[in-house]
């Protein structure tokens, strides 16, 4: 597209996304309209949206200095294919003032409110299940992940980082939650669900599948198609600078403990989580009987691919039935794999029951967000207490019949006006009127979802044919009738991007808060804090951390830390991406102005 920079297609953009997430890639940070101060990035500095005069450095001595990227960053060094990792510089914290004036003082005055942690986009994998779709790396390199075996170690690492923390940068509160914001699993398998609620609570994870002794997935298979670490093979990795890592196989396999978060942690459904890939439908019987047989595909003719490419590129729903017509063509090119019952997929009410399930509870609670009563039509939505005085709401914005796309339905979308209605003693109706509720319980309202605005459409849901569906912009008209609502927290795009919500009713303006995934580049995860500035305007701080594992690795090292530090590596170095010019890596990691932030908005 003219005037706009490009980023390869990887896997996750190729398949499961709406294409919205580059819109704007190559918009500077300093946003049209705003103003900034000249401050370098790095630990200590603030910068300024929208207001020509900064305000003071926040104290942020409350996380252990290295805990969040406000005093370190990973930073690529070298030069060629494949580039190694540091310790850098932290990034700086920016005060965004477009829905609020920033005034001066504020530090000395605020009060704390709210201290929580979101993860999204874990995707943790069963790398060895035979319903991926490997073999579309044919015709983009980036289709594949050369990290995801490690997604296990890599994810455990995160939890330590959040076990870690100790206070919130900026309020020095001690984080009372983790929500994850979805696509908790890559391929809606039980075996995947298990490992996600055990990372999640603490316990023993082997993440193999197959054959008890021997991988059986495509980094073994001799196909020069994909990074075979463990042999000698000259694959098209390795002829752009992946290393050999002979044990790697073996190691991304060996049990990892995790400690489990120390903090009560909540779920939200994404598209991986309730579809086999994010995008197909999810009890097909074919597909059913596929993922947990005998017959894995790892290379299909060029046309097949370019078929299967063509129809993910399209939006359109007919995904599924190429897929199998692909698998049927192609019998005789699988091979046999060790069949496992355990790859089952996940049914909606066996999603539920998993985290109802008290093995899982960990810190708590039971459920994580679920109850009992949500097995009654497999509701998926709910509202918690945040902190006194503020209200989560978690919304369900995934197309249970197969699209990697989100919407709400009516009932849930009526249930969310009626929940916002519960917390607000004043809001406004759809023709703009005030409406005052006396009897509501008055709360500051953050609501989560998996798919952002952009993500959301009004696509027919087989599953629930009889609903008409309601899509992003819908969504921001119904949070903008209360002014209570503060912000909107969600995943989906892989990328960080802030984006504010302006009203001409300044009150009804809020933030929505997007955050990059954990498997792909940049790896990240936020510390989000809620403040009372005594003003008339409330602050929301939302700082990026990484997991605990060290920027430096060692391919020698193959402990689970070490493959934590690798994950993260493999990663940054997705096919086109460690040589990428800087404006481009900004586009994933998201500006400045999207990262580490001080988003103020009007206190209702």
């Amino acid at each position: 597209m003219a005037g706009m920079t490009q980023i390869p297609t990887n896997r996750r953009s190729f398949l499961f996304t709406s294409g919205a997430a580059v819109a704007g890639a190559g918009a500077a940070w300093a946003l049209p309209g705003r103003h900034s101060s000249s401050a370098a990035p790095g630990a200590g500095h603030t910068q300024t949206l929208n207001r020509t005069t900064p305000a003071r450095p926040a104290v942020r001595r409350a996380a252990p200095h290295g805990a969040t990227t406000l005093d370190t960053t990973a930073r690529l060094v070298g030069s060629g294919g494949y580039r190694r990792l540091t310790s850098g510089p932290g990034w700086p914290l920016v005060v965004r003032g477009e829905l609020a004036a920033a005034s001066a003082g504020r530090q000395d005055r605020r009060t704390a409110l709210a201290c929580f942690v979101q993860f999204t986009d874990l995707h943790v994998v069963d790398v060895q299940s035979p319903l991926r779709t490997e073999f579309l790396r044919a015709g983009s390199p980036g289709s594949w992940r050369a990290q995801e075996a490690l997604s296990v170690a890599g994810s455990v690492s995160l939890v330590e980082q959040a076990n870690a923390l100790g206070g919130g940068p900026h309020t020095g509160r001690p984080p009372a939650f983790v929500m994850s914001t979805g696509d908790n699993i890559d391929n809606h398998s039980m075996v995947e669900l298990e490992w996600f609620l055990t990372l999640m609570s603490g316990g023993r994870i082997t993440p193999n599948t197959g054959d008890p002794t021997s991988f059986e997935g495509v980094q073994n298979s001799g196909l020069a198609l994909y990074w075979h670490p463990d042999d000698g093979l000259r694959d098209q990795d390795k002829k752009r600078g992946l290393p050999s890592i002979p044990g790697y196989l073996e190691a991304a396999m060996r049990p990892v403990v995790s400690p489990g978060l120390r903090m009560p942690w909540y779920s939200t459904p994404g598209n991986h989580d309730d579809l086999p890939g994010g995008c197909l439908a999810p009890q097909d019987p074919v597909l059913t009987e596929y993922i947990t047989g005998a017959r894995k595909l790892f290379s299909v003719p060029d046309a097949d691919m370019a078929a299967f490419k063509k129809v993910l590129d399209s939006g359109d729903d007919p995904k599924s039935t190429v897929l199998k017509d692909i698998l049927a063509r192609n019998a005789g090119r699988a091979r046999t794999v060790t069949p496992d019952e355990r790859r089952r997929m996940a049914t909606p009410h066996e999603y539920l029951r998993a985290h109802l399930n008290p093995a899982f509870a960990g810190a708590g609670p039971v459920g994580h967000g679920y109850t009992d009563n949500h097995l009654d039509g497999d509701r998926m939505y709910y509202s918690f207490p945040v902190a006194e005085g503020v209200i989560g709401i978690s919304i369900d914005t995934t197309y249970r019949s197969g699209h990697y796309e989100g919407s709400l339905g009516t009932e849930q979308l009526q249930w969310l006006e009626r929940t916002l209605a519960a917390h607000s003693s004043r809001h406004y109706d759809e023709d703009g009127r005030l409406v005052r509720n006396a009897g509501a319980d008055d709360a500051h309202i953050l609501v989560f979802s998996h798919h952002h605005s952009p993500s959301m459409t009004r696509r027919p849901d087989a599953a629930r044919a009889e609903e008409r569906r309601h899509d992003g912009e819908e969504v921001i008209a119904l949070l903008s009738r209360f002014p209570n609502v503060v912000a909107w927290i969600n995943g989906h795009s892989h990328i960080n991007r802030i984006t504010p919500h302006a009203h001409p009713t300044a009150a009804r303006s809020f933030w929505e808060v997007n955050t990059a995934s954990h498997v792909d580049y940049p790896q990240h995860a936020r510390v989000i804090e809620l403040v009372d500035n005594h003003d008339g305007t409330l602050s929301l701080f939302t700082t990026l951390i990484e997991s605990a594992a060290p920027h430096r690795t060692d391919f020698d090292d193959l402990s689970a830390v070490g493959l934590a530090s690798l994950y993260r590596e493999l990663s940054y170095n997705a096919p086109g991406l460690a040589g990428m010019t800087g404006a481009v890596h900004e586009v994933m990691a998201g500006t400045p102005a999207d990262r580490n932030t001080e988003l103020l908005v009007r206190r209702a």
